[in-house]
């Protein structure tokens, strides 16, 4: 599939299209398509417009850098290693999804349900994660730095081998997270709550 004018975009919005790795939807509009279980593998799409749309369960390991997923549905969606670079996540729904090596430098997640997510190694630099709900979320090797998750829930999150470098953390929860080897050189911490965390393993540069 080469590029966005070979393709039956209502097809594909219907549903009737499901088949779709490596197709090229730069900038398609997708607004409350069904693609629910669709293979979206290696698919380019860069600034489409997918709010609203189902994608339960889709394979969505591709381009979607600045693409806009507001209100869309990614419950059990495989983005894994995605490019999700600038992209609009606002109002998604996204438990039981996998973000595990996806790149969201800069994303917008603000209040997300992150409860549970696999976002081992991801990339979420400067992204913005406000008030998300990350309890029991994995964040292992995740690169945080810069990222805003002021009033964030993180009870029990693990982020075990987590660059914080510079992320806004004022007023969030930390209640039983998960630490070692936990990067927070420059982290802002006013008013967050770290009962019953391990800070004895927490790791700066200067360690």
């Amino acid at each position: 599939m080469s590029n966005n004018t070979s393709l039956d975009i209502e097809a594909i919005r219907s549903g009737k299209i499901k088949q779709l790795a490596d197709a090229k939807l730069i900038g398609a509009n997708l607004s409350g398509a069904n693609l629910a279980e669709a293979d979206l593998s290696q698919a380019d799409l860069t600034g489409a417009d997918l709010s609203g749309a189902n994608l339960a369960e889709a394979t969505l390991r591709g381009n979607l850098r600045g693409a806009n997923l507001t209100g869309a549905n990614l419950w059990g969606t495989d983005c894994r290693n995605a490019d999700l670079t600038g992209a609009n996540l606002q109002d998604a729904r996204v438990q039981g999804a996998s973000f595990a090596g996806a790149f969201m430098t800069g994303s917008n997640c603000p209040q997300l349900d992150l409860s549970g997510v696999d976002l081992r190694g991801a990339d979420l630099r400067g992204a913005n994660l406000s008030a998300v709900i990350l309890v029991q979320a994995d964040l292992s090797n995740a690169n945080l730095s810069g990222a805003d998750l002021s009033q964030a829930d993180l009870e029990e999150v693990n982020l075990n081998g987590a660059v914080m470098r510079g992320a806004n953390l004022q007023g969030a929860n930390l209640l039983c997270a998960q630490m070692e080897k936990t990067q927070w050189t420059g982290a802002l911490l006013d008013r967050a709550c770290v009962e019953g965390t391990p800070l004895m393993n927490v790791k700066n540069d200067s360690d």
